[in-house]
């Protein structure tokens, strides 16, 4: 999708000429409107250091609005300017017309298998979702990821 969207994009870019991360960070706040930096940081599984880059960044192409918090910034909230909607808006059209071209070469019998299939992929995305919200290591058939201690291994 990022490839299809800056070959699409204009002049070759992404909308508003922003990186795949600034967009996440933008949809991110769309989805969660006076979000705190601590929270985006959470939510992307960001170091607070990357949120605060991108925050100052957004802010300085006025497409993010930090405010509160003028004495500690530890109490701002974040907003999304009306040109930093209008950005994310045209970053989700842009999406949504990679995937209608890419369905039109699909033959039909796929296209019927993928929309009986959205449900299925709708309950598949919220168990990622979750997952991203557990602080546990995650298994995979009875090993720990690589970098993780297996659970009960002794050495």
């Amino acid at each position: 999708m990022r490839r299809a969207a800056r070959a699409r994009g204009p002049g070759r870019s992404l909308p508003g000429g922003l990186s795949v991360a600034q967009l996440e960070f933008l949809s991110c706040l769309a989805e969660n409107p006076a979000a705190r930096p601590g929270q985006v940081a959470r939510l992307l599984q960001l170091a607070p250091s990357s949120v605060a880059t991108l925050v100052n960044g957004l802010a300085r192409t006025g497409l993010v609005v930090r405010t509160g918090g003028v004495a500690d910034r530890r109490t701002a909230v974040l907003e999304l300017t009306p040109a930093g909607h209008s950005v994310l808006a045209d970053w989700e059209h842009l999406n949504a017309q990679i995937l209608a071209a890419a369905l039109t070469a699909v033959p039909a019998a796929s296209r019927r298998s993928l929309t009986a299939s959205l449900p299925a992929l709708r309950q598949l995305t919220s168990a990622i979702d979750a997952l991203a919200d557990e602080p546990q290591p995650l298994l995979v058939t009875g090993r720990a990821v690589p970098g993780e201690a297996a659970a009960g291994s002794r050495r």
